[in-house]
């Protein structure tokens, strides 16, 4: 003790004591905060809504109100000659290709000409110098049409006439896998619906575009793939890619790709042909009728297995509704056929899988798009051969799981870690949770909250097991490839990659590569703008393994610029160098300095590029190595069903899941928990109605979202991490397996409790009343 705390603590004074700073998390491993969480939670993050400029003019766009009709005529006169109104353009002012589309395939007009295949499609665009005078004009475009019958039905699409110049059929995979005339001793069949959900952005679609003095156009907007978003809206607008430039603003969350091109084009369009700055903010109706939802998915499913639970053979027929146009409809027809059979060692199967135009809205990306869909019906599955055994599902489960070095129905072999027994196990050994007690005051423990059930002994729990699994990056031959440049100057270092922050956390990421490579705390990441090199679409765990890779492999190399001219001096190779704490330290101790004294005022900055190892399509048999990297989860949900009037109240999730390498803990606690929320959604509530392809309720009202009052006790009980080490850092992505393994979940502990099939999502409650109650 100090002589002055001595003295301080003889005359009874309390010693003032300078509390110690807790130490700023650092590096990979360290649960870093995002860079924009203050603003986000002041209110001061700027979003695309937020976004002004001199001269500003407002666009609104006209729908169509029908979901199948032929276009008569277009009367634009009465909106132009309105007060106020700048401009009208209509499928006559797409000065370049009328046609767009994601997915490699341009099918969609920016602007419906002769058909209007879609309830919402847009027809024309107004720009005004005032909201509502936009909006008015856009209602006063005359248009008259002749309403045609929708096909509405995904199974009519074969037999109808074509909705489209490209027919009905955008896919088709036959899957043929093993022994066609393999059969077990007993069979179980099931025949499951998947309903359409949207991604319900917190934020509803917003922009503004500016003309460019070259004749060109900058477009300011939440995208999640800008490089894309330009090349699309150049080869509308007649113009080079260099002519148009995409800078990203802030996106309010972002599930998937969520951009809705029909709102996109126009604004640039508008603002071309008036000269002057235009923004455009969607409603939420426009927001849902706009942009891709979840693809509804009609399946039929067979199971062969043994007299021990395993599986022998599985056939299945997998119907994917596109809605009107393509999209990204190919890629997830792939994803669900490949893995219609699950994380389970099937030697037998034999797949049908298609996807279909129909006149219901377009169906897109979607986290997890495909493999939730097949994931509801093989655990279903699965459950029906434990129930006709006499089996325990967990054990039934544990008798098929695949492991690594096994073999997926389409011929490619895991070689990435795939611990699924392990993280089944762990779900399945996690203490189950207490039962509610049978008293008034626990009322609010029921399903249906307060008032919700009718008497507690009309509860039943049920215990149920979903196993997802999803492909990471994109697939088939996609060209996967991020480019990022890492520079360092005066002690602060910059990074400048395309890849687009929409929640998933690769800012904090890039952040935390680039302190630990190169010892330097304060590291900014740059705003995003197609100037940069492209980084691809923000979707699969793609930028945590392409981008941060681009990322750290820039970073090595500025390490290796500034720890070159001092192993130089000392007679070593810069591999004998470590960066730790801000510190540069050689191994034996006679090289020790700071990462601050070796910059001494350089810049140093280098570009790199990430690519992963190549994949192939699949072909005519559904065989290929299509995939790059795959990611699995194990849940258990826990539910209680009042079985008279059948709501359902999840009362704990537990979550198991392989993430190769946690990189941030609270930021992937966080991702998975909200997936598991989303899942809860799925199986539960959302369900996008669209009666003869009408869009019912397109507002959050109609449309149920899980709130946090809907969100269950969600118990992240294992995360394995077996590095894969194909991927930068071992890591894999995390979000979107939960969201895939929930509703399947859900659905088992629903059937558990009820004795019911449930063999639709979200599970009506009809669905969930038991036999007899």
């Amino acid at each position: 003790m100090s002589n002055d705390a001595a003295t301080a603590e003889a005359e009874g004074t309390p010693e003032t004591v300078t509390p110690v700073p807790e130490p700023i998390p650092h590096g990979l491993g360290a649960s870093l905060p995002p860079a924009d969480a203050r603003a986000k939670t002041e209110g001061t993050f700027p979003y695309a809504a937020d976004l002004w400029a001199e001269g500003l003019l407002w666009a609104a766009v006209l729908r169509s109100p029908h979901p199948h009709a032929r276009i008569v005529s277009i009367d634009t006169s009465h909106a132009r000659e309105m007060p106020g109104v700048r401009a009208v353009v209509t499928h006559e002012d797409v000065p370049g290709t009328p046609l767009h589309g994601r997915g490699g395939r341009a099918d969609r007009p920016v602007f419906a000409s002769e058909v209007v295949r879609h309830h919402g499609e847009p027809l024309a665009a107004v720009a005004a110098d005032h909201p509502d005078t936009a909006r008015m004009a856009a209602a006063a475009v005359i248009v008259e049409y002749e309403v045609l019958d929708p096909v509405t039905d995904p199974e009519q699409a074969f037999e109808a006439e074509p909705l489209h110049p490209d027919g009905n059929l955008i896919r088709h995979i036959p899957l043929r896998h093993g022994d066609p005339e393999a059969a077990g001793e007993i069979v179980v069949e099931g025949l499951y619906r998947i309903g359409r959900q949207d991604p319900a952005p917190i934020g509803a679609e917003a922009g503004l575009a500016v003309p460019r003095p070259d004749g060109g156009v900058e477009l300011y907007l939440a995208s999640t793939d800008p490089h894309g978003d330009r090349d699309i809206a150049a080869a509308c607008y007649g113009l080079s890619p260099e002519q148009v430039k995409i800078v990203v603003t802030g996106v309010p969350g972002a599930t998937a790709d969520r951009e809705d091109q029909g709102f996109q084009l126009p604004l640039g369009l508008l603002a071309l042909k008036t000269g002057c700055p235009v923004k455009l903010t969607a409603t939420r109706e426009e927001s849902f009728l706009g942009h891709t939802h979840r693809h509804p998915t009609l399946l039929r499913y067979r199971h062969h297995a043994d007299a021990e639970g395993r599986v022998v053979k599985v056939e299945a027929q997998i119907l994917l509704d596109a809605g009107a146009y393509a999209d990204t409809s190919s890629d997830a027809l792939a994803a669900a056929v490949a893995f219609a059979c699950g994380p389970y060692v099937v030697p037998n199967a034999f797949i049908e899988g298609w996807a279909v135009r129909t006149n219901n809205p377009p169906s897109g990306h979607v986290r997890g798009e495909g493999a939730m869909q097949v994931c509801a019906a093989y655990e279903a599955q699965m459950d029906k051969i434990a129930k006709k055994l006499g089996l325990d599902p967990a054990e039934v489960r544990l008798r098929n799981v695949m492991a690594t070095g096994d073999v997926l129905p389409t011929g490619q072999t895991v070689t990435c870690p795939a611990p699924v027994a392990e993280l089944l196990q762990a779900v399945r050994d996690f203490p189950l949770p207490a039962l509610p007690k049978d008293t008034p005051e626990d009322e609010w423990l029921l399903p249906g909250g307060p008032e919700g059930a009718g008497e507690p002994g009309a509860v039943r729990r049920g215990v149920g097991y979903g196993i997802g699994m999803v492909h990471m990056l994109g697939a088939e031959g996609a060209d996967e490839v991020s480019t990022a440049t890492v520079k360092v100057q005066d002690g602060v270092a910059t990074v400048l990659c395309a890849a687009v922050e929409t929640g998933q956390g690769f800012t904090t990421l890039a952040r935390q590569i680039v302190q630990e490579t190169l010892g330097v705390d304060e590291v900014h990441v740059a705003p995003v703008d197609t100037d940069q090199p492209p980084a691809g679409a923000g979707c699969r765990g793609r930028h945590t393994w392409v981008s941060g890779g681009a990322v750290e492999r820039a970073a090595k190399m500025v390490r290796t610029q500034l720890l070159q001219p001092l192993a130089h001096q000392f007679g070593m190779s810069t591999e004998l160098l470590q960066i730790a704490d801000g510190k540069i330290t050689s191994y034996d101790g006679v090289l020790s300095t700071t990462v601050a004294e070796a910059l001494d005022g350089k810049e140093l900055w280098a570009t790199a590029q990430c690519r992963p190892h190549p994949t192939e399509p699949l072909d005519e048999a559904g065989q290929g190595d299509a995939f790059v990297g795959m990611a699995f989860c194990a849940i258990r949900a826990v539910v209680d069903v009042d079985i008279e009037i059948g709501s359902v109240r999840v009362v704990e999730l537990a979550v198991a899941q392989d993430v190769g390498r946690v990189l941030n803990p609270a930021q992937l606690t966080a991702r998975i928990e909200a997936g598991v929320t989303q899942g809860v959604g799925i199986a539960l509530t959302e369900n996008l109605r669209t009666p003869r392809g009408l869009v019912r309720h397109p507002d959050l009202t109609g449309y149920a979202l899980p709130t946090a009052l809907d969100t269950p006790d969600i118990r992240i009980v294992k995360l394995v991490e077996e590095r894969d080490v194909v991927a930068p850092f071992g890591a894999k992505a995390v979000s979107a397996v939960p969201v895939v393994a929930s509703p399947a979940a859900v659905a088992s502990a629903v059937r558990a409790a009820t004795g019911r099939p449930v063999n639709r999502l979200p599970i009506r409650p009809q669905a969930a009343v038991a036999t007899g109650a």
